[in-house]
């Protein structure tokens, strides 16, 4: 009891009010520390006493802040009156500002002075003259942890504008300076990789369009610290050995120096031109290199399938030897393959018995005229008006489907360009697929929605047999297979699909067909999903209808929740999660009742953690607690 009863009245038990408070303030306690275990995992207690850092009160702390270099020894470099310094420093400000990032504005003598060291990042853009002091600063804020941001030929003159060299870039980036290009080019097409912590969210292989007035850099990988995010060299244009231009003509990168890290740009963030489609895809870039250097989680769905790396489609066209589309039918059949044959309807009408042929076992397309254009450009000719489009499409999808006695989805233009009124013609004619030479942004699929029916847009990836046997010459078989080869390792270095184009009258002729035997097994050997039309547009439109998000709960725990808002039944993908910084002992776990755990596989080299998400159903959403142990370096 609390009280008695006395002589002088009620007398109270001190202690055992003591005890009961104390046990209530224990249990208050344990409850507390419950509660915030179960919202943001395991922790230490100092994190969540109520202390200044922990309670971010200090708004002017340099540990939260970007700091941009304003380098007076760059600017010294530069004609008199000129702004680019200036101009570039004000567009770096602008991506800082609308993505959030708290920064300041530095000059030379804070990095000489070392008052650099408490920032989280350092930018230096447009860098080219730095102090010998600076230079040694720099390297000892990255190797002790320290993460920088750099554009361009950083530090290749000294702060006397004299003529330094490459030796910071090489060094500290892992970089060997190939060559500079030249301003009259006007603008240069630069293709990002996809599936890496930069480029999260952005179509796999998508161009950016780069003036070159700033004389962006080449550049080659030569330390495994070091990765290729991007490249210079366009297959459409330019000669030479691919998988080496590829490797010569790195254009972004990113990597560790010591306990530190860098992005690297061989341009500048003014020198980004284009569409609104552009500028959003390359702010997402701009704010994924800057969420790697701060040790912030991307994730996103990966483009394919478990286990595979990238994805090939087979698309024979029949032109003229017609005869010799069925002399790729057994390799088809023994592989499991299903293609695409495309040809014009009116050579379908001429030899019936092949397209039936064909039809038990493959799929088939049109190959319509829609108009001619020479090029994207082309302002001279022109495609057919929307009544002469829509006849030519109703007319080629009838004559194919009678012959085929199946329906007719896929389109091939015959010039290779299409518009709005081939889009809305398919659309009108129920037709799925779209064959194209003009969509030259990416290297993976694009969905058009015309009358709420998707048309899924495949590009030329690769070049095809009149590029290789007919313009090339190259009619040794071993020279064509070779050949083949180097694109469809291009393709798997960017992630996407390859388009692999194949014509009656060159690769499909009795004396050439064989190395499609020899295509399908390199295929294979190097992880490529060899798949149809349809099963890839189930596959991608399923992909493409998952929403996801995730957050960073706390130093030791990610949340990321997936759903399926689409009508589309028991949707498998795999989320890759980076969490850029080195973890040990995963576990994932759910704050939902029942909810099931996916299986998955950690890459402690890349810390990169791949979920494998079953049977998402239709309106489903599930709620995954990411519990790890960080790896103090």
């Amino acid at each position: 009891m609390a009280v008695k009863r006395g002589k002088y009245g009620l007398r109270v038990n001190y202690l055992i009010i003591f005890l009961s408070g104390m046990v209530l303030l224990v249990a208050g306690i344990l409850v507390f520390m419950l509660v915030i275990k179960n919202v943001y995992g395991n922790y230490k207690v100092p994190e969540i006493l109520p202390t200044p850092e922990n309670l971010q009160i200090s708004t002017s702390d340099k540990r939260n802040k970007v700091a941009v270099l304003y380098s007076q020894y760059t600017q010294n470099m530069l004609d008199e009156g000129s702004t680019w310094l200036n101009d570039n420093i004000d567009t770096w400000e602008n991506f800082l500002k609308a993505n959030k990032f708290p920064y300041d504005i530095i000059n030379d003598q804070t990095i000489e002075l070392g008052q650099h060291y408490d920032y989280k990042v350092i930018v230096l853009p447009g860098s080219k003259s730095l102090s010998d002091k600076e230079i040694i600063q720099l390297k000892k804020y990255i190797e002790r942890g320290g993460s920088v941001f750099s554009t361009s030929g950083t530090a290749t003159f000294s702060d006397e504008a004299k003529w330094r060299g490459w030796s910071f870039v090489t060094e500290v980036f892992g970089l060997k300076f190939n060559k500079e290009i030249r301003p009259d080019e006007i603008t240069k097409i630069h293709t990002l990789r996809g599936n890496l912590p930069l480029t999260a969210g952005i179509p796999t292989g998508y161009s950016l369009d780069i003036a070159t007035w700033d004389r962006p850099i080449y550049v080659e990988i030569v330390e495994p610290r070091t990765t290729q995010v991007s490249f210079w060299y366009d297959f459409r244009r330019e000669k030479g050995l691919v998988q080496e231009a590829i490797q010569k003509s790195a254009g972004i990168a990113y990597g560790t120096y010591g306990k530190g890290r860098f992005v690297w740009y061989g341009f500048e963030l003014n020198s980004v031109v284009g569409e609104q489609e552009d500028y959003i895809y390359f702010d997402r870039l701009f704010r994924n290199s800057l969420n790697w250097l701060t040790y912030n989680p991307t994730a996103y769905v990966k483009d394919w399938p478990a286990p595979y790396e990238a994805a090939a489609v087979i698309v024979p066209m029949i032109t003229e030897q017609p005869n010799n589309a069925l002399n790729l039918l057994p390799i088809l059949k023994n592989n499991s393959i299903q293609a695409t044959y495309f040809v014009d309807p009116l050579k379908a009408s001429e030899y019936p018995g092949i397209i039936k042929t064909l039809s038990k076992s493959q799929d088939i397309g049109a190959v319509v005229d829609v108009g001619f254009l020479f090029s994207l450009d082309d302002t001279i000719n022109a495609f057919y008006d929307k009544e002469i489009q829509f006849a030519d499409l109703a007319f080629a999808k009838d004559t194919l489907s009678k012959l085929a006695d199946k329906p007719i989805e896929s389109l091939m233009p015959l010039f290779g360009f299409y518009n709005e009124y081939t889009l809305q013609g398919m659309s009108k004619e129920n037709m799925r697929f779209l064959v194209t030479d003009s969509l030259t942004d990416r290297s993976v699929p694009k969905i058009e929605i015309r009358d709420g029916k998707p048309i899924m847009i495949f590009t030329k990836t690769a070049r095809d047999d009149y590029k290789i046997v007919r313009d090339y010459g190259l009619t040794d078989t071993e020279f064509q297979r070779y050949t083949y080869e180097e694109d469809i390792d291009r393709i798997k270095f960017e992630g996407g699909l390859l388009v692999f184009k194949v014509h009656t009258d060159y690769q499909l002729r009795a004396e050439y067909v064989n190395v499609m035997n020899s295509i399908v097994k390199y295929l294979r050997d190097n992880n490529y999903w060899i798949t149809s039309f349809d099963e890839l547009s189930v596959w991608w439109l399923r992909r493409g209808g998952i929403e996801m998000r995730y957050e960073t709960r706390s130093k030791r725990r990610i949340a990321v929740e997936v759903s399926n808002p689409t009508k589309r039944e028991n949707v498998d993908f795999t989320v890759e999660l980076n969490l850029n910084k080195q973890i040990k002992n995963v576990e994932i776990s759910s704050d939902i009742i029942n909810t099931k755990i996916p299986e998955y596989t950690f890459d402690s080299n890349t810390s990169t953690l791949y979920l494998y998400v079953e049977d998402l159903d239709v309106g489903e959403t599930r709620s995954y607690l990411i519990d790890f142990e960080n790896i103090e370096s």
